[in-house]
């Protein structure tokens, strides 16, 4: 069997994780199964660089970022190679462009283009582990980061590439949680969860695999296994395709992300065209915008909301000046919140929006904005009653049991 196994910043966290993974390794290799490893910088250690680097400069050149932060994983393969060299394990640390990834030049959050994996393929022949540095690959003989939790990309890019029996990724709980543990005590670990719901909840707030990652499994059809560094022979979490999932629950689980600025653009001018340059202007600036809410009144002007990430609130004020001249008053709130219900079983059964917004009632929790698709149910809350939703969605779905 061929694994690809990927190691978070916190199972790589100090000599005794990073000895603590290579045991994991060490052990598939005595079982007779081959194994490529991809890991992140060790805990910290990329905001420590980013840090340094603001500190230096208030604008810091993409291209020499990308070269900084990189050696971040380049760092923790080096070390777990030694380690399991020690152990009497064959291994090779091996950089982005050694494992033959190729991406774009966009820097910090260029996409892979293709992998030649001969090799990585050559090596796994030849009896080594290959230990490859995520979050990384080259463009232009330059070096390129994925982005945030690109080392997931990477493990499931390789994956694909070398035609993997499994990608099993690594962190510091047992897989994936109807809701977070650290919120609701009584979360329940699921054994499986389909591509979809894994990618509607990773977009949505759950931290656990990045949901480029879960994309990319998708359309390649590789099986991740979502498991803990500290505790490996617990099963974890599979994800799968659907069909795969012989009982869908109603429900899977309940995401929430508190890093989402409202902003309200009030009595705009209502003319054909205006909502597109609004949002075109955002997409060129590379904003991710999320729910979108119009209402037109009576008087020829129209109110539009809608959601961007925390980190993009100065690109987007950037923006929006030159429409304020078009409109009443521009307001940005970040003191909301968007809580999730994620589930296949929404397809087919009716009520499931009724009761979250019932739950949410009960507990004195008005609604903001409201979005869905077919197997999701995003709102927007005030922070402040963040975890209360959580909670009581968690409960009125029963996901405990």
């Amino acid at each position: 069997m061929t694994r690809v196994l990927k190691f978070g910043g916190t199972s790589m966290g100090g000599a005794d994780n990073i000895k603590n993974v290579a045991n994991i390794i060490k052990n598939y290799k005595q079982n007779g199964d081959n194994v490529v490893a991809v890991v992140s910088a060790m805990g910290g250690e990329t905001n420590k660089l980013i840090s340094l680097a603001n500190s230096i400069s208030k604008d810091p050149i993409a291209l020499e970022m990308d070269t900084l932060l990189s050696s971040g994983e380049r760092v923790s393969s080096s070390l777990l190679s030694i380690c399991l060299n020690d152990m009497g394990i064959k291994a090779i640390s091996l950089s982005g462009r050694q494992a033959g990834i190729t991406t774009d030049d966009n820097h910090n959050k260029a996409k892979i283009d293709k992998i030649n994996s001969s090799n990585l393929q050559q090596y796994i022949k030849d009896g080594y582990t290959a230990i490859v540095a995520g979050f990384q690959g080259f463009a232009n003989n330059r070096v390129t980061t994925l982005g945030r939790g690109g080392s997931d990309l990477t493990a499931v890019a390789i994956a694909g590439s070398i035609q993997a029996d499994v990608c099993e990724i690594y962190t510091d709980v047992q897989g994936i949680y109807t809701a977070d543990p650290r919120v609701v005590p009584n979360a329940k670990k699921l054994e499986q969860i389909s591509y979809d719901e894994m990618l509607e909840l990773s977009s949505l707030g759950a931290k656990v695999l990045q949901s480029r990652s879960v994309e990319l499994a998708k359309k390649l059809d590789v099986k991740l296994i979502s498991r803990s560094s500290f505790e490996p022979n617990t099963t974890g979490t599979t994800i799968t395709k659907e069909e795969n999932i012989v009982e869908q629950p109603i429900v899977s689980g309940i995401a929430t992300d508190d890093d989402q600025v409202r902003v309200g653009i009030y009595k705009v001018i209502d003319r054909p065209g205006i909502a597109g340059q609004i949002f075109s202007k955002l997409a060129f600036a590379g904003i991710n915008v999320d729910m979108i809410v119009q209402t037109v009144g009576t008087d020829g002007t129209t109110d539009l909301d809608f959601t961007v990430p925390t980190a993009s609130i100065n690109e987007t004020k950037k923006c929006m000046k030159k429409f304020e001249h078009e409109c009443k008053y521009i307001d940005y709130n970040e003191k909301i919140s968007k809580v999730s219900v994620v589930g296949l079983g929404m397809k087919s059964h009716t009520g499931v929006a009724a009761d979250a917004f019932m739950a949410l009632a009960n507990n004195n929790i008005n609604i903001r904005i409201i979005s869905t698709s077919e197997i999701k149910i995003s709102m927007i809350i005030d922070k402040d009653k963040s975890k209360r939703a959580v909670q009581a969605l968690h409960d009125i779905y029963k996901l405990d049991q």
